[in-house]
């Protein structure tokens, strides 16, 4: 792998966002950078997907691992809930797709530091702005990238055990997270779905039927939620979770997969594996990560080397139980530290975006940089 410097296209803004890429600039600072490139062999792009597939595999099994042995209050999931995510696992609801962050340094395997399974982002990104990129900068090019595809796809498959097609749901306020869902909506319509979208807040509950319904009074039978698990089961809908029909996407069970407990989980029932990294609740060692259960965006994590606290973030997540994982410093080049994030897509490993930061923490604003094949 390579880190390419490049000449930004001299209409790069107008085009990424007649391509619905409008947060690309959050305050004003680079959120896409097509100043770098990163560059992959395809052999390299080989190990990826092979590695991603085998992360897939042992997710699942960590799930069925949990639930066998009664161990979803480790994750912080209340009782309430325990019994209907065993009744989503055992009647085996859909799962569309989830992101792997993954510490892939040169010469040596991809190793997971976290899994975005529930409300992942970067999506659009990662499916069509970098592919769009990849055909005005390198038109002779490749790129391990077949998300797209891949959605239309798993939608048309899918579409068919949905009754009056799919909601879709993000949080008000957030033009990434209403940008992320309108994308996927457009790619459930190509795969021929009738699709509605509604704000998080305006999904009402109806007592009488025992139905969620949209703002027009229809039935929400199938939705997709750009919305955690672990915030819905605290909302004032969340009582009515268990009651209704409604089919969520992600599935209740992704909770597991989408929670760091599952880090330990898989360190348990796989030690040694190249592909993770050792993950306890207690602190080992004097270099780890510590990482709170249900953190996002790289929030209130610290890094501990040889005993010293050498980098932290802060956030609203400080007052959770941690995750303690192996340390694994991400690949520097040029000032850069380097996450590779590799996405499955009903159960294809199909497509890698690369995010960036001058420091060792990814975050909600660490640059997003195209990659190519070559």
């Amino acid at each position: 792998m390579w880190r390419e410097n490049c000449d930004p296209r001299p209409d790069w803004r107008q085009r990424v966002e007649s391509q619905g890429f409008v947060f690309h600039s959050p305050d004003g600072e680079p959120y896409w950078d097509e100043g770098a490139c990163y560059r992959f062999s395809v052999g390299e792009v080989d190990e990826l997907e092979a590695a991603t597939l085998e992360l897939d595999r042992m997710c699942l099994e960590a799930v069925e691992s949990v639930l066998a042995e009664g161990r979803l209050g480790m994750f912080g999931i209340p009782e309430a809930f325990h019994s209907w995510i065993r009744e989503s696992w055992e009647t085996q609801e859909l799962t569309l797709y989830g992101r792997f962050d993954l510490c892939w340094r040169p010469g040596q395997p991809p190793r997971l530091l976290e899994y975005n399974a529930d409300t992942p982002t970067s999506l659009l990104e990662a499916a069509v702005i970098q592919w769009y990129w990849l055909k005005d900068t390198r038109p002779e090019g490749d790129q391990f990238n077949s998300i797209h595809e891949k959605l239309i796809s798993a939608w048309k498959r899918l579409g068919a055990e949905f009754r009056g097609g799919v909601h879709f749901a993000s949080a008000a306020g957030s033009a990434e997270d209403f940008m992320t869902a309108t994308y996927l909506r457009d790619t459930a319509a190509q795969g021929g779905l009738p699709t509605v979208h509604l704000p998080m807040d305006s999904i009402g509950w109806n007592d009488r039927l025992g139905k969620f319904l949209d703002p027009k009074g229809r039935e929400i039978r199938t939705i997709f939620k750009l919305y955690p698990w672990e915030w819905m089961f605290h909302e004032a809908f969340g009582v009515h979770l268990t009651r209704a029909a409604t089919r969520w996407l992600e599935a209740p069970w992704k909770a597991i997969l989408s929670n760091k407990a599952l880090l330990v989980v898989l360190w348990d029932l796989f030690p040694g594996n190249p592909h993770l990294l050792e993950a306890r609740l207690e602190p080992f060692g004097t270099s780890f990560a510590q990482k709170p259960l249900l953190g996002r965006e790289g929030a209130n994590i610290a890094i501990v080397s040889e005993g010293e606290i050498t980098a932290r973030t802060e956030g609203p997540y400080g007052h959770q139980p941690s995750v303690y994982q192996q340390l694994c410093p991400l690949p520097v080049f040029g000032g850069n530290h380097m996450l590779a994030g590799s996405w499955m897509v009903d159960g294809h490993a199909c497509g890698l975006g690369v995010r960036e930061d001058s420091g060792p923490i990814t975050g909600n604003t660490s640059r997003f940089v195209p990659h190519w094949m070559g």
